[in-house]
């Protein structure tokens, strides 16, 4: 049961959730492609405080990411603004994506802290401890330039809060890794491609680039954990975790629709939200964030054709034929390593 404080008096949220606690006496190495991210992963650790130049300046109402990524960019509601509702919208808009992120990568420190009790693999227990250091420097960064830089802050959106409980208070370690490995991570890949490709600010280019390579690992690490574990479920497990995939897909990707930025402006939510379902950009961009999610659930096995028919539904089937770089490698890696230990023999 969760008990929610009201966040003036106290912004701590508890919850007693069921978690299974897992010792591997073996020390097993035998999984090599987690133990080659587990390396990669010591070998490019940083410093948020040293990597980025925090000295930078950011002007909040000014044009840190192009005014094309607004909802409502160009439409009458956008020519109804005077510049300085413009440049307030602007600071809305980005800080409350920006504080999702946040909470988004809290959420992923939660879930991953309980995905190294849980899970029964050395191999990954050991990667998951670098991963949560990861997600400790992003909240760092992300609360830094939301503090600091915007000096703005918004609370979790209510349907993201619902995936991040989801993940949090089941039980079973695969399910963790489902929903934030490869559901939460994967959309975090396509949303930070985005910010990093088109921001007109370095700091918050080179912030959203630095915990980029951070995040492709953290994709990669829940693949190559599901895809040996995904082949022993039975098919009452396996269209469970079809469900829960498609479940939350929806939900990240028609529920996530900014309604407190526009109550906040004083604007009709509900008008606006219109613009933000049927603008070009916005239905590209909700498009695009499956851009790795797709391949990934197809990797994993869990792209049958029931499931297929619904992403068709979603319009985001297409990504099927996509990759991820950083799984491909590590496979081929593996493969690579076990060829020339045959070749020794």
């Amino acid at each position: 049961m969760s008990l929610q404080l009201h966040p003036e008096t106290n912004p701590v949220e508890s919850f007693r959730v069921p978690q299974d606690v897992s010792y591997n006496w073996a020390y097993s190495t035998d999984r090599k492609h987690l133990n080659r991210l587990y390396e990669k992963a010591k070998a490019h650790q940083w410093d948020g405080a040293t990597r980025l130049d925090w000295s930078i300046d950011v002007d909040p109402n000014s044009e840190l990411v192009p005014d094309a990524s607004i909802a409502i960019f160009n439409t009458p509601l956008w020519q109804t603004l005077s510049p300085r509702e413009i440049g307030k919208l602007r600071h809305e808009m980005l800080t409350w994506q920006l504080c999702q992120f946040l909470h988004g990568e809290q959420g992923a420190l939660l879930a991953t802290a309980q995905v190294v009790d849980s899970v029964p693999w050395y191999e990954a227990k050991q990667y998951g401890a670098t991963q949560v250091m990861d997600e400790a420097r992003h909240v760092e960064v992300y609360r830094r330039f939301v503090q600091e830089k915007m000096q703005h802050e918004y609370p979790v959106n209510p349907e993201l809060k619902k995936l991040l409980d989801a993940i949090l208070t089941d039980s079973r370690w695969d399910m963790k890794f489902l929903g934030m490995q490869i559901i939460v991570e994967g959309l975090a890949l396509a949303a930070f491609g985005m910010i990093r490709d088109t921001a007109n600010n370095p700091l918050l280019r080179d912030l959203t680039a630095a915990v980029m390579e951070d995040e492709s690992r953290h994709v990669a690490f829940g693949v190559l954990s599901l895809r040996e574990h995904c082949k022993d479920l039975s098919e009452r497990e396996r269209l469970e975790r079809e469900d829960f995939i498609y479940e939350a897909s929806v939900l990240m990707r028609d529920r996530i629709n900014s309604r407190e930025v526009w109550e906040n402006m004083g604007m009709d939510p509900d008008a606006c939200i219109q613009a933000w379902e049927t603008s070009p950009f916005s239905i590209e961009y909700r498009r695009r964030l499956f851009s790795k999610i797709v391949p990934n659930v197809k990797s994993l096995g869990l792209l049958s054709g029931r499931q297929r028919q619904r992403f068709a539904d979603l319009g985001i089937l297409e990504f099927e034929h996509n990759t991820t770089s950083d799984v491909d490698e590590a496979i081929e890696h593996e493969r690579l390593v076990r060829a020339g230990a045959r070749a020794a023999a």
